[in-house]
């Protein structure tokens, strides 16, 4: 089973990034951002980046707070949404270079009763950067500094969860990322980011039991429904396990792991031809792979009993 990445990205997380040609590509995504009322924000910071190329750049909204991002790389794209005044707001796309990527609409809720200046902003992103090299412990101490002066703040102790789900720390993780669940409600993302932990843990039951609570159609992170799926798999409940592998290979097609075990699924539920298709995929994207001799003597018996 794949590690559970960081799946969501707190706060700006994404701030201070470096220029690189690495996440350049085929790709292309728009979008448009509006506040509750309907009406265009300009002047919103569009941060993106790449975790194939583990770079990205920034953009900023028209006035008719639209935005663009041509020519990157296909595969996970975060992307968060900051402008003072206005909650952050962050989503994670499956970019593909070979079809039309939809336009991606986003509403930005205004912050009641909390003001943040562009200093505390400016803090946020410091940590964050500290987050990006590494320095996880500073980076906790500096957050940890900033809730201390805006307890109303609590979103902030996903970043601390963050730090510590890096450090694989993930007690300490789950922790803070239910503390940030107290501010924000029901929210996905911080379910997922807990059953990560869960999963990291080698804890696959408490890891479902927190993935269930999710909304399934907004989990946008391929390894994440992968994850999922083997949960199903290893507990005999196949249909529901083909459900998830399906999902994640719909949000990457290049998943080779994914064809593999979308294929033992169907060989499990004696679907032939949905496993040969499923395992003939597999074998296209990864002919070198250490499963491709079982794929190939599968789709060989399965034809020969035809």
């Amino acid at each position: 089973m794949k590690k559970a990445i960081i799946f969501i990205i707190a706060v700006g997380v994404l701030g201070s990034l470096l220029f690189s040609v690495a996440y350049t590509g085929k790709g292309k995504l728009k979008g448009i951002v509006k506040d509750e009322s309907g009406n265009p924000i300009e002047g919103v910071m569009v941060k993106l980046f790449s975790l194939k190329a583990a770079s990205g750049f920034n953009v900023v909204t028209n006035k008719k707070g639209e935005w663009k991002a041509l020519w990157i790389r296909s595969g996970m794209w975060y992307i968060d949404f900051e402008k003072p005044g206005y909650e952050p707001h962050k989503i994670s796309v499956e970019v593909s270079s070979y079809k039309k990527n939809p336009i991606i609409e986003v509403v930005l809720k205004k912050m009641e009763g909390i003001e943040i200046s562009k200093d505390f902003l400016d803090k946020i992103n410091k940590g964050n950067k500290l987050f990006e090299e590494k320095k996880y412990e500073e980076a906790i101490k500096l957050f940890e500094e900033l809730i201390k002066a805006k307890p109303e703040l609590k979103m902030i102790n996903q970043n601390i969860g963050n730090c510590y789900f890096a450090m694989e720390k993930y007690e300490k993780a789950i922790e803070y990322y239910k503390k940030a669940l107290k501010e924000k409600g029901d929210n996905t993302e911080m379910y997922i980011a807990i059953g990560n932990a869960y999963i990291n843990m080698k804890n696959n039951e408490k890891a479902l039991e927190w993935y269930k609570k999710a909304d399934t159609s907004k989990i946008k992170d391929f390894n994440v429904l992968y994850n999922i799926g083997v949960i199903f798999y290893n507990n005999f409940n196949y249909k529901k396990a083909v459900e998830f592998f399906k999902m994640a290979v719909d949000h990457n097609a290049e998943f080779a792991d994914g064809w593999y075990q979308l294929g033992m699924t169907f060989v499990a539920l004696n679907k032939t031809k949905e496993a040969i298709d499923a395992l003939n995929t597999f074998l296209k994207l990864a002919p070198n792979s250490p499963n491709a001799q079982t794929a190939k003597a599968i789709i060989a018996a399965f034809k020969k009993n035809k």
